[in-house]
C-alpha cells in the first residue's frame, strides 16, 4: 500500500496538505521549526507531523520506520542542502521522489538567455553591448543583467533590477553602494550582511516572528527599529509601506515566486524607488508543479476530488473591467479555462491557462484533470447575455457550479452614451443568424451584439436597403479596451468605417412600427398583372395559419408575395421562404419584400415541391398555387416537418376535390374548411355597388405527428362537444 511523506514549510506544501486532508489520504509531513508544524497542525486531523531539521540518516530511518513509498519535497527553492539529502535519501530507501517547484514570477524575469556584453541586439562600437531604453521607458538589461527604468521626471537613468547569485554576492555588490538597506532574504542569512560598515544603521531585517529567528537576529546586532518580525507573503501596499518607512534605497529579496510575494514586492520596490536586488534561484533543479503532484496522488492513490467550478464573467475584456468578486475568483481557482481572448484578461496569475470554450471540451478537459478543485470558465461580457454560460450548465450538470454575473456590452455601451437601456429590445447577429431589420423596424431602440466587421456593413446595407435609414446608429468598438472607440451616424455614414471584429450597436428609431395585426390594403402592394391573394382572404389564412415570432414558413406559389410579406412581419423572428416559379412574380416579391422591410423574407425561384430542397424544415405553409402538384406537395412537407401546420386557398372545385382527398389519407388533424364570399362596394357616381369576388375555399388542418401537443386533449374535447349536441 502506498504511503506518503511530504517536506513542507512552504505555502505550497502546506496547500498540498490540505488537498491530502480534504481527500482522506493519511501523510506524514516534515517541517524545520515548531512554528511550520504550529501552521500545519490547526489545519490537520489524519497527519502526523514531526517538527525540526533532520539529517539524512534521520530521514533515512523515518522512511523506513513508516513504510514511505513516496516523498514529495516542497522545501524552499532555496533550501539546496536539505533537497540534496531528501533526494539522497529516497534513492537509499528506493522511495519515489517527487520535487515540488515553485514557479517564478514573470513580473521581473532574470535574463539568462543574455550573456555579459549582449543586450537587445545593439553593439557598440567597441563591441560591448550598450546600455538601452525604449520610447516608452519599458524595462531593457544593462550589461549586467540588470533591468533598467528610465525616470521621465528627474531625467535620471539607472539599474533597477540586480540580479546576483547568493546573498554574498548582494552584499559584495551593496559595499558599493549608500543608502539603507531592507533584507528580506531570511534570518539564516543575516550574518552575511555584518560586513557591511555600518550595517546596525544602514541595514533593516525583516524576520519571522518566531523565538528562534528574533534571538539569532539579535545576536548579530539587529534590534529595535531596525528588526522587524513579520509573517509574509505580505501585499503591495505594506510592502510599500515598509520601504518608506526605513526610507530604503534597496530592497534585498529572494526570487521567491507568486506564492512567496515575490510580484508584490517587485511592485512596490519600483512604487518607493528603491532598487531591487534579487538572489536567483538555481537553475539546474527539475521537478514538478503543484497541479502535477496533485495528479500523480490522484492516480496512484485512485482518487477523484470534488471539483468546482465557476462560470465567470468578465466583462468586455479589459482587466479592469472585471468585477472584484469575480477577480476573486479567478485568483483562487487551480486552473483557468477560456478562449485566448477571455484568458488575456488574467494573464497575471499564474494558475494554468486552458484555450477551450466549447463545453463537451470543457468537461472532458477536468474529467481528465481531477487534481483542479476549483476551475474558473472565463465567458465574455455577462453570463446571462448571450453567453456560453447555459450550456455550459447543461453540461456540468453533476458538478457544483457557482455563476459569477459579470458587465455586458449593453450596459457598458448605454452607460457611456449616458442613456438608459429599460426599454432596449436586445439581441446578437454575433455567430447567430437573427432578422434584426425586423426588430428595428418595430422598435424605438434596439441593441445587438454585431462581432465580425462584415456582419457591421451587412447591417448597414440591409437597413439603406429595407426603409430604415432614418435610423441613428451607436457603435461600441472594442469596449473597454485602451483603443476603445464610438461611431455614431446614419448606415449611410458609417457603411465604410472599420469598427473592428469586436463591436456591439444600439440602434435608434424615432419612427417604430405600432401596428401588430395583419391586414395590409391591397394597394399597398405592387402587383402589375400578378395574381394577388386579397385582403380580406390574407387575413383570414393568416388567422387560420396561427403563426409564431420565429416560425418557418413556405409560402408556395407566392404570386406578388403579399402573404410571404405579411407573413414574415407577424414572424419577424422566423423566416419566410416565397416559392414562386414565375420569374416577373418572383421580381416582384423581392420589391414588395424592400418596400415592407421584410428582411427575413427569401425568394425561391421554381416549381414546388422541387423548390424545396434544401431548404429548413417548415413549420407552417400557405399553398396559394400547386400548379398541379397539391399531392406531392403535401407528401413533402410532412415528410419534412411530421407536424407542420398547412393553410391551403382553393378557388376551383378540382382543387378543393384533391384535398379532400389528402386529408382523408394522410396523417393529419384539426381539419378546417371554410368557403368565403367577399363583396366589396365600389362607388358609382354618388352611390356604392357591391361588388362580389370569386369564393375561395380555406382549407387548414396540421400534421399529426408524434410530437405534436395537446392532441388528445383537443380530440377528447371534440368527443364532449358531440355529445353535447346529440343531447
Amino acid at each position: 500500500m502506498s504511503k506518503l511523506l511530504l517536506f513542507a514549510g512552504t505555502t505550497e506544501g502546506r496547500e498540498l496538505a490540505e488537498f491530502l486532508e480534504r481527500n482522506g489520504i493519511a501523510c506524514e509531513i516534515c517541517v524545520a521549526t515548531e512554528y511550520g508544524g504550529q501552521l500545519l497542525d490547526g489545519a490537520s486531523s489524519i497527519h502526523r507531523i514531526h517538527a525540526g531539521r533532520l539529517t539524512e540518516e534521520e530521514m533515512i530511518r523515518l522512511m523506513r520506520e513508516s513504510g514511505i513509498t513516496h516523498v514529495v519535497d516542497a522545501t524552499h527553492p532555496y533550501a539546496a542542502a536539505v533537497t540534496q539529502n531528501i533526494r539522497a535519501a529516497c534513492a537509499t530507501v528506493g522511495c519515489h521522489y517527487l520535487r515540488l517547484l515553485r514557479e517564478e514570477s514573470a513580473d521581473v524575469a532574470r535574463p539568462a538567455d543574455l550573456q555579459p556584453g549582449r543586450m537587445d541586439g545593439d553593439v557598440r562600437e567597441d563591441g560591448k553591448e550598450s546600455s538601452m531604453q525604449d520610447d516608452k521607458g519599458s524595462s531593457v538589461w544593462d550589461e549586467k543583467g540588470s533591468s533598467v527604468w528610465d525616470d521621465k521626471e528627474s531625467g535620471m537613468q539607472e539599474s533597477a533590477c540586480v540580479f546576483v547569485d547568493s546573498v554574498q554576492e548582494a552584499v559584495e555588490f551593496l559595499s558599493h553602494t549608500e543608502g539603507n538597506i531592507l533584507a528580506a532574504t531570511g534570518s539564516k542569512e543575516l550574518e552575511k550582511y555584518t560586513q557591511l560598515p555600518n550595517y546596525r544603521e544602514r541595514v533593516f531585517a525583516r524576520v519571522l516572528s518566531t523565538i528562534e529567528a528574533v534571538s539569532s537576529a539579535a545576536a548579530l546586532g539587529f534590534q529595535g527599529r531596525n528588526l522587524i518580525c513579520m509573517q509574509g507573503p505580505f501585499d503591495e501596499e505594506l510592502n510599500c509601506a515598509l520601504l518608506r518607512q526605513v526610507n530604503a534605497r534597496y530592497l534585498v529579496t529572494k526570487e521567491s515566486g507568486k506564492t512567496g510575494g515575490f510580484p508584490e514586492k517587485a511592485r512596490a520596490a519600483k512604487k518607493a524607488g528603491a532598487r531591487l536586488v534579487v538572489v536567483g534561484r538555481p537553475r539546474e533543479e527539475s521537478g514538478y508543479s503543484a497541479s502535477e503532484i496533485r495528479r500523480i496522488i490522484c492516480r496512484e492513490w485512485q482518487i477523484a476530488p470534488r471539483q468546482n467550478v465557476s462560470l465567470i464573467g468578465i466583462g468586455m475584456g479589459d482587466p479592469g473591467n472585471m468585477t472584484l468578486e469575480a477577480r476573486r475568483a479567478c485568483e483562487e481557482a487551480d486552473v483557468l479555462i477560456g478562449a485566448p481572448r477571455m484568458l488575456e484578461a488574467v494573464s497575471d496569475l499564474t494558475a494554468p491557462k486552458i484555450p477551450a470554450y466549447l463545453p463537451e471540451e470543457i468537461r472532458t478537459y477536468l474529467e481528465m484533470h481531477p487534481e483542479y478543485e476549483r476551475a474558473a470558465i472565463l465567458l465574455s461580457g455577462d453570463v446571462g447575455f448571450y453567453s456560453g454560460a447555459r450550456k455550459l450548465l447543461d453540461c456540468l450538470g453533476e458538478y457544483s457550479v457557482q455563476v459569477y454575473c459579470g458587465i455586458s456590452s449593453v450596459a457598458y455601451l448605454c452607460a457611456k452614451l449616458r442613456c438608459s437601456w429599460e426599454g432596449v429590445f436586445l439581441t446578437s447577429i454575433h455567430g447567430r443568424s437573427q432578422n434584426l431589420i425586423g426588430a428595428v423596424r418595430t422598435h424605438e431602440k434596439v441593441f445587438a451584439l454585431v462581432g465580425k466587421q462584415e456582419s457591421f456593413r451587412e447591417l448597414c446595407r440591409g437597413l439603406q436597403d429595407y426603409v430604415c435609414g432614418h435610423v441613428r446608429l451607436y457603435v461600441g468598438c472594442r469596449l473597454s479596451y485602451a483603443d476603445e472607440r464610438i461611431l455614431s451616424g446614419s448606415p449611410e455614414e458609417l457603411i465604410q468605417e472599420e469598427p473592428g471584429d469586436l463591436s456591439a450597436v444600439l440602434i435608434e428609431n424615432p419612427k417604430p412600427e405600432s401596428v401588430v395585426t395583419h391586414g395590409i390594403e391591397d394597394d399597398a402592394f405592387l402587383r402589375a398583372q400578378v395574381p394577388m391573394t386579397k385582403s380580406e382572404i390574407r387575413s383570414i389564412s393568416l388567422s387560420k395559419l396561427q403563426l409564431a415570432k420565429d416560425s418557418i414558413v413556405y409560402d408556395v406559389g407566392a404570386g406578388t408575395g403579399s402573404v410571404s410579406v405579411e407573413a414574415a412581419l407577424q414572424a419577424w423572428a422566423g423566416k419566410v421562404y416565397a416559392v414562386e416559379k414565375k420569374p416577373e412574380a418572383a421580381e416582384l416579391i423581392r420589391q414588395n419584400r424592400r418596400r415592407f422591410g421584410a428582411a427575413n423574407l427569401e425568394v425561391i425561384e421554381g416549381i414546388a415541391p422541387q423548390a424545396f430542397d434544401g431548404l429548413p424544415a417548415p413549420t407552417h405553409a400557405f399553398i396559394g398555387g400547386s400548379s398541379g402538384n397539391l399531392r406531392e406537395i403535401l407528401e413533402i412537407l410532412l415528410e419534412k416537418n411530421p407536424c407542420v401546420r398547412v393553410v391551403i386557398n382553393a378557388i376551383t372545385l378540382e382543387t378543393v376535390a384533391e384535398a379532400l382527398r389528402c386529408l382523408r389519407e394522410f396523417p393529419v388533424w384539426q381539419e378546417d374548411i371554410v368557403a368565403v364570399s367577399v363583396g366589396k362596394a365600389k362607388k358609382a357616381g354618388e352611390l356604392h355597388m357591391m361588388m362580389g369576388q370569386n369564393p375561395v375555399y380555406i382549407i387548414s388542418f396540421a400534421g399529426s405527428g408524434e410530437a405534436v401537443e395537446g392532441k388528445a386533449e383537443f380530440e377528447e374535447a371534440q368527443k364532449t362537444n358531440a355529445k353535447e349536441q346529440k343531447r
